[in-house]
């Protein structure tokens, strides 16, 4: 398979996943995540995430440390006059805690994060698309990492990572890190920069309050001389669905991307685990079987199988984004297209430590064993797991519905009062 970019076949990747609270970071760790991103209540592009506070930093990289993998703090917004005190509070915070990087697109912001000593990495709301402005903010703000405008195709980035060399020095050129989004919902504006949710709501886009009035039903008219001239279109015109590149990873991969990033702050825990397992077993498997001579076939059986899964998660349908070119016929979705459902079961009312075993309450809904069972708590973290034992009054059951309180065998420590799902 010829390589767009001269990727190395050596080089692995890098799976890099969403964690809208600890819950979803545990989740993404758990899947293999190589690095995970988060953000600071108030200083990043999804304000309406649970998002973590300055003093949770510490223990964020610790966790992170513990599964070998690195922490990116967003500060991607823009910020306006009297709140760099803010702004440097956090990045030297974050610096002191050891998260790896920032992610920001404010200039006020890389310079500050320059002074301070720690690494930036472009936001795609610079829109960086040419290797020009790439090599300008290598070259004036000391960036080696750029998340690329969502509008480059895989030519572009191919062609993005070849004349880096010539602008750059080959040796400059080669510590430069091309991230790319991967997987999940896209912006009616593409990058990021709209206004509809200022304009209708008062609440920015570019503060991270966006209020997504592109995710309604429209219907949009051409209107002269007051009088509709053309219907341009009727529906969900404005909600794209979302991206999806495990149809075509390897070519993203040769085109020379060597970030994955998945799309999801604002999603739940069983989103994160799912993407982020398919992106790390795709990536895996297209690292160690690229020369297999049963490749092609093999690689597509296990991409189906990962798209299948993708599908009982949220999303909207999905599409390959501009990577292909600009996208072009059905694009757009009304909403969550997920083929399973996620619903309460009940709650963790006593862990016996001896006994590895947890008295669960059934709250709603029954199950039965075999059946896969997810568990949240904000020390927990996150836990799925097969039911292979259950007992109810000390005797085996198979079969437990609501209003019971039967024990369970857990391959974990659980507390009183973790939340446990069942999918239907």
């Amino acid at each position: 398979m010829a390589a767009l970019g001269g990727k190395s076949s050596k080089a692995r990747v890098e799976i890099l996943s969403p964690a809208g609270d600890f819950i979803c970071l545990d989740a993404a760790l758990q899947a293999g995540a190589d690095a995970v991103y988060f953000g600071l209540k108030g200083s990043n592009m999804r304000a309406g995430a649970k998002n973590f506070e300055t003093k949770d930093m510490k223990k964020i990289v610790r966790k992170c440390s513990k599964f070998g993998a690195k922490a990116y703090l967003t500060l991607n917004t823009i910020y306006y006059e009297g709140e760099e005190k803010i702004l440097a509070r956090q990045l030297k915070a974050a610096k002191s805690a050891g998260v790896s990087a920032v992610i920001a697109w404010d200039l006020g912001a890389i310079s500050l994060a320059n002074e301070i000593g720690i690494p930036v990495h472009l936001s795609t709301q610079a829109s960086a698309a040419n290797s020009g402005a790439v090599a300008s903010y290598a070259r004036n703000y000391a960036i080696k990492r750029f998340v690329l405008a969502r509008e480059c195709s895989l030519e572009s980035i191919a062609q993005i990572k070849k004349s880096l060399a010539a602008k750059l020095g080959k040796s400059a050129a080669k510590d430069i890190s091309i991230e790319v989004f991967a997987h999940g919902a896209m912006c009616v504006s593409i990058s990021g920069r709209c206004f509809l949710s200022q304009f209708s709501c008062g609440k920015s886009a570019n503060r991270g309050e966006c209020l997504q009035p592109c995710r309604r039903e429209y219907l949009i008219s051409d209107i002269r001389g007051g009088e509709p001239s053309f219907k341009i279109g009727s529906g969900y015109v404005m909600s794209p669905k979302d991206l999806c590149t495990l149809g075509f990873l390897e070519k993203l991969i040769d085109a020379g991307a060597d970030s994955l990033k998945i799309e999801g702050r604002n999603r739940n825990a069983e989103y994160v685990f799912n993407v982020t397992s398919a992106y790390v077993k795709a990536r895996d498997f297209y690292a160690e079987n690229r020369k297999s001579p049963t490749f092609d076939k093999d690689f597509s059986e296990l991409k189906n199988a990962l798209v299948s899964n993708l599908e009982s998660v949220f999303n909207r349908g999905f599409s390959s984004g501009f990577f292909m070119g600009k996208p072009v016929g059905d694009w757009t979705s009304k909403g969550n297209a997920a083929k399973s459902k996620k619903c309460i079961l009940g709650h963790v009312l006593n862990f016996y430590s001896r006994l590895g075993v947890a008295e669960i309450s059934i709250d709603d809904n029954s199950v039965s064993l075999g059946e896969e069972i997810q568990i949240e708590g904000e020390t927990t973290g996150f836990v799925r797991m097969k039911i292979e034992s259950m007992q109810l009054g000390g005797n085996p059951i198979d079969f437990a519905g609501k209003g019971m309180k039967v024990s369970v065998k857990v391959p974990v420590k659980l507390r009183r009062g973790d939340r446990i799902f069942k999918f239907l």
